[in-house]
C-alpha cells in the first residue's frame, strides 16, 4: 500500500494587524516552531539523499505572508527577542529558585541558533526553499482557496470560483508550477443541490457541487474526511447509473480513492482521497494520541517574562503547577518510539487490506508538528526513515498515488467537514450567524457591481482592493476563532474591519459613490492589506467576463 501524508499549512492574514498576543506573532511562532524545523528536516533529507514523498499544502494567503518583506523583518525581530530572553534566563531562574530548569537554557540556545543559521542560509526565503525541494521531488506542493474561505457557505458561485482560481494562480506565481491537488478549506464539501444554510440566507434552488468548482479552476484532486464517503454512495467507474451502487462500509473504504460525482463528457475527473481515521487518531488527540505522552514538551505552561517553555506534559490532566522539568533526550526517544509504533499501525492496515485498498491517507495541520507538538518534526523524520527501510508500505505524494493507482469507482459524497460534529456547525452557529448575515449581502453587491466596474479602467485599483477585502473577510478562521472563544475579540475585529473596508469601496464600484475618495481609501487599505498583487484576471474568470 501507499502511505500519503498530507500536511496543510495555513495562517490567516495577520501582517500589519498587531503582534502580541494576537497578530503577526502567530506567524513568527509558527515559522520558528514548525516551518523552519520542517525545512531543516528536508535539508537533511537532501544531504542524505533520503526520499521523503511528502505532500505539503501551502495556502495562498500563507505564501503571500512568507514572501512578504514585513514577515522577514518580523521574524528577524522575533529571533532577537528570543535570544535576549535566553541571555537573561539563567539569572532570572536563579532569582526565582528554579535552578533545576537552568540546564534547559543551553538546549534552547542551541535549538534557536541552528534555526537562525538555517534562516540565514536560505537567504530568508522560505518560499524559494520550498520551491527547490518540490523541484527536486522531495515534496509535492498543493494549494487551496486564496484566503481559506469556507466554500459551502459562500453566497455566490463567483466567490467560490474566485477563491479557487486566484489560489491556483498565486501558487503558480510563488512556486512556478500549477498545483494538481487542492486542500479544500476545512475539508468542507457540499454536493450539488438547493442551498439555504441558515434561515436568514436567501434560498437558491440549485447550486453546483464543490467538485464542479474545483474542475473549473483546474484542480485534479482533494481531501475529505471518512464520514463524508461512508455516508455517500459509490459505484464502479464507467458503469451505468442503473448499476447497483456499492453500499457496504468495506466498499466505501477510506483506503481507496474515488472519482467524484457525475462529470460532463470529455472533461477531466476530479478525484478524492479519504482521511484514514485509524492512523490520524494516533496523532491528532492530545489525550489519546502521541502528543499527550508525559515526556513531551508542555505547550501550555510558559514562563513569563520571556515566554520560555521549560516543562514536560507530565500528565495531560495535571494542573500546570504540577508539571515537571522537560528532558529533551527522553522526549527525543519518545518521538522515535511513536514513529515505530505508527509504522506498525501502517503495516497492520496493509496486512488486512482488501484487493481494492491501495492507500493510507493521513492529513494533518502542519502546525500540529513542532508548534503544538514540539517533537512532531522529529517523529516525521523517524517515520520516513523507517518506511524507507520497509517494503509493504511505501510513501507517495497525493498525485503519485492517483497516477499509479487511479480510481476505479465513482462516489457521491455527503456534505460535511473535518470540524467538530463533522458538519458546518463550527463555522455557522448561533454565535457566528451574524458574520454571514453581514457577509452575504456584501457578496451580492460586489459581484453585481463587478461586470460594470471592471470596464472602467479608473476604478481598477478600487475593484482590486475591494476584492482583497472581500477575500480577507471570507477567511474561515474568523468564525472558527469566534466559535472556540480563544481570541474571539480579535477575530470579530478583523472580520468587521474587512467588511467595513469593502462596504466603503462598494459605492464607487456601483456607480454612485465618489471615485476619487474611494481611490484614496483603497490606497490606505492597501498599506495594511496587500496580498495578491494581481487580481483582475482571476476576477474576470470567476465572473465569466473577458480577461483584461
Amino acid at each position: 500500500m501507499r502511505f500519503t501524508l498530507i500536511l496543510h499549512s495555513h495562517m490567516p492574514w495577520v501582517l500589519h494587524h498587531g503582534k502580541w498576543p494576537h497578530g503577526s506573532d502567530w506567524l513568527t511562532e509558527a515559522a520558528i516552531d514548525t516551518y523552519l524545523p520542517l525545512l531543516a528536516w528536508l535539508e537533511h533529507a537532501e544531504s542524505a539523499s533520503a526520499p521523503v514523498a511528502l505532500t505539503l499544502g501551502v495556502t495562498p494567503i500563507l505564501a503571500a505572508q512568507l514572501a512578504h518583506p514585513s514577515f522577514k523583518t518580523d521574524l528577524d525581530e522575533y529571533f532577537a527577542q528570543r535570544f535576549e530572553t535566553l541571555a537573561e534566563s539563567e539569572a532570572s531562574l536563579k532569582s526565582t529558585g528554579d535552578d533545576a530548569l537552568i540546564p534547559l537554557v543551553p538546549f534552547w540556545k542551541d535549538h534557536l541558533t541552528r534555526l537562525q543559521e538555517l534562516w540565514q542560509r536560505i537567504d530568508r526565503d522560505m518560499v524559494a526553499t520550498l520551491r527547490h525541494h518540490a523541484a527536486d521531488g522531495r515534496i509535492e506542493l498543493i494549494s487551496s482557496a486564496a484566503t481559506h474561505g469556507f466554500l459551502p457557505l459562500l453566497a455566490r458561485d463567483e466567490s467560490i470560483r474566485f477563491q479557487l482560481l486566484l489560489g491556483r494562480a498565486e501558487h503558480l506565481r510563488h512556486f512556478g508550477v500549477l498545483p494538481k491537488g487542492c486542500w479544500v478549506p476545512e475539508c468542507a464539501y457540499r454536493p450539488a443541490g438547493p442551498w439555504q444554510p441558515w434561515h436568514s440566507a436567501t434560498a437558491v434552488a440549485h447550486r453546483e457541487g464543490t467538485e464542479t468548482h474545483l474542475r473549473y479552476a483546474g484542480f485534479r484532486w482533494f481531501v475529505v474526511d471518512a464520514h463524508l464517503a461512508r455516508a455517500g454512495a459509490a459505484w464502479e467507474l464507467y458503469e451505468s447509473e442503473a448499476t447497483r451502487p456499492l453500499d457496504s462500509e468495506a466498499d466505501v473504504s477510506p483506503y481507496r480513492s474515488f472519482e467524484v460525482g457525475h462529470r460532463p463528457p470529455r472533461t477531466r475527473p476530479v478525484d478524492v482521497v479519504i482521511r484514514d481515521p485509524e492512523t490520524t487518531a494516533q496523532v491528532w488527540s492530545r489525550h489519546g494520541g502521541y502528543p499527550g505522552d508525559s515526556r513531551y514538551l508542555e505547550f501550555h505552561k510558559i514562563r513569563y517574562p520571556g515566554g520560555l517553555k521549560l516543562w514536560r506534559v507530565t500528565d495531560p490532566a495535571a494542573d500546570l503547577g504540577d508539571k515537571a522539568a522537560y528532558d529533551p533526550a527522553a522526549a527525543r526517544e519518545a518521538a522515535n518510539q511513536h514513529a515505530r509504533h505508527f509504522g506498525e499501525v501502517l503495516h497492520r492496515i496493509a496486512a488486512r487490506a482488501t484487493e481494492s485498498d491501495t492507500s493510507i491517507v493521513a492529513p494533518f495541520d502542519t502546525e500540529l508538528f513542532g508548534h503544538w507538538w514540539f517533537e512532531g518534526i522529529d517523529f516525521l523524520a523517524d517515520l520516513y526513515a523507517q518506511l524507507d527501510a520497509a517494503g509493504d508500505v511505501t510513501p507517495a505524494t497525493g498525485s503519485e498515488l492517483l497516477a499509479d493507482e487511479p480510481p476505479d469507482a465513482v462516489i457521491e459524497l455527503e456534505p460535511g467537514s473535518w470540524g467538530a460534529n463533522g458538519d458546518f456547525s463550527k463555522w455557522l452557529n448561533d454565535e457566528t450567524a451574524w458574520t454571514w448575515e453581514r457577509l452575504w449581502p456584501l457578496e451580492e453587491r460586489f459581484w453585481n457591481a463587478v461586470p460594470t466596474a471592471v470596464e472602467e479602467t479608473h476604478l481598477a485599483p478600487i475593484v482590486e482592493q475591494a476584492a482583497r477585502e472581500l477575500l480577507l473577510a471570507q477567511s474561515s478562521d474568523w468564525q472558527f476563532i469566534i466559535s472556540t472563544g480563544a481570541a474571539g475579540d480579535y477575530a470579530t475585529k478583523r472580520f468587521v474591519e474587512h467588511c467595513d473596508a469593502l462596504e466603503a469601496l462598494l459605492p464607487a464600484m456601483e456607480g454612485w459613490g465618489d471615485a476619487a475618495h474611494a481611490r484614496y481609501l483603497a490606497d490606505e487599505y492597501k498599506r495594511v492589506d496587500d496580498p495578491f498583487p494581481s487580481l483582475l484576471g482571476a476576477l474576470a474568470a470567476a465572473s465569466d467576463l473577458p480577461a483584461t
